[in-house]
């Protein structure tokens, strides 16, 4: 029975695609629909959501695998050593600071809003969202379906991760009304000002301006305090420190690098191992190791609050550098 309704859903888009221009068959003739894996996703939607088949089998139908996204998430075939002093000018720089000064000024009532009521630094709130898109100047051109389709059907490494995105996705565009082909992101299928994965738009993202609806493309307000909620959600600690500069009296062992980016490690330990900072009591850190090629180590204490920031991405110079950027930031505009 299985195999009879694949066959008719096939005949289906069969009919579609003859009805498509001529010089679209010639030049996109694999569309989604065509996969029988898309097939199967499809009757799962349909099963487990109550799509409507015909519905998204012509949405299928109009959409092609990308190569261009395939070769985005893609690892460099001779990968790069790690460099912080080559990742650090990406995001700690004249355009994001001047930027980020100006997008704290313009919305201060809603970053202190969203500051006050999940307890995160205003100045994180404002870092992250000029890492992601400069404050919403880079939010993506690529058709949000077809990026997550593409990688869900196209990239084995990470399949069954946008498979499930690609339902998040399909979920979020019903209800909230809008055209699953038009809305655009990055080639990974992040959405908005703050790019959030449809995932995590379902799960963390907040009407903040309260207009009845989220809306992470257009309202500066909602991005704002869907960050703030994501950060809490995810173990934000108010009032307590991110991360600080560590003394390191010789080379450390590897194992304290190795115990990896979650606190759990105590100063009253490295301190014994020659690491320590005037700055810290006694706490659970990491020890971030700042590594590049041919430079001595720049090595950090981060706490809960630093580990949270790699929930967003799970990087530590990507949460060194948010934490960076936000100071330069605030002491920017305390200058103002």
């Amino acid at each position: 029975m299985k195999n009879l309704l694949k066959k008719l859903l096939s005949a289906t888009l069969l009919s579609f695609v003859i009805c498509l221009p001529a010089h679209a068959a010639k030049t996109k003739p694999q569309y989604f629909a065509s996969d029988p894996a898309v097939l199967d996703f499809v009757q799962e939607m349909v099963s487990k959501h109550g799509f409507k088949e015909a519905e998204l089998i012509s949405q299928f139908a109009r959409i092609h695998p990308n190569p261009t996204v395939i070769k985005f998430i893609k690892p460099p075939a001779s990968p790069l050593q790690r460099s912080w002093q080559r990742y650090r000018p990406r995001f700690l720089n004249e355009l994001r600071i001047e930027n980020g000064v100006r997008f704290w000024q313009q919305n201060r009532a809603a970053i202190t809003k969203a500051s006050a009521q999940y307890g995160v630094h205003e100045e994180i709130i404002v870092a992250i969202i000029g890492v992601e898109t400069i404050y919403g100047r880079n939010m993506g051109n690529f058709g949000v379906m077809q990026a997550l389709a593409t990688l869900a059907f196209h990239y084995p490494p990470r399949a069954d991760f946008f498979r499930t995105e690609l339902e998040q996705f399909l979920l979020l565009a019903r209800e909230n009304g809008f055209d699953a082909l038009e809305i655009k992101g990055s080639f990974a299928g992040a959405i908005g000002i703050p790019q959030f994965m449809p995932g995590s738009q379902r799960r963390f993202a907040i009407d903040f301006d309260g207009d009845g609806h989220i809306d992470l493309t257009a309202s500066t307000e909602d991005a704002i305090g869907s960050v703030a909620r994501f950060l809490e959600q995810h173990g934000w600690k108010a009032g307590e420190p991110i991360a600080v500069p560590a003394i390191v009296e010789r080379e450390p062992e590897r194992s304290l690098i190795e115990a990896g980016i979650r606190p759990s490690l105590k100063t009253s330990d490295l301190a014994q191992q020659g690491i320590r900072s005037s700055a810290v009591p006694d706490a659970i850190v990491t020890l971030v190791d700042l590594v590049t090629p041919g430079f001595e180590t720049e090595y950090w204490l981060g706490f809960e609050n630093f580990y949270v920031i790699t929930r967003y991405n799970r990087s530590s110079f990507y949460a060194m550098s948010v934490f960076q950027l936000s100071q330069e930031i605030k002491a920017r505009m305390e200058r103002q």
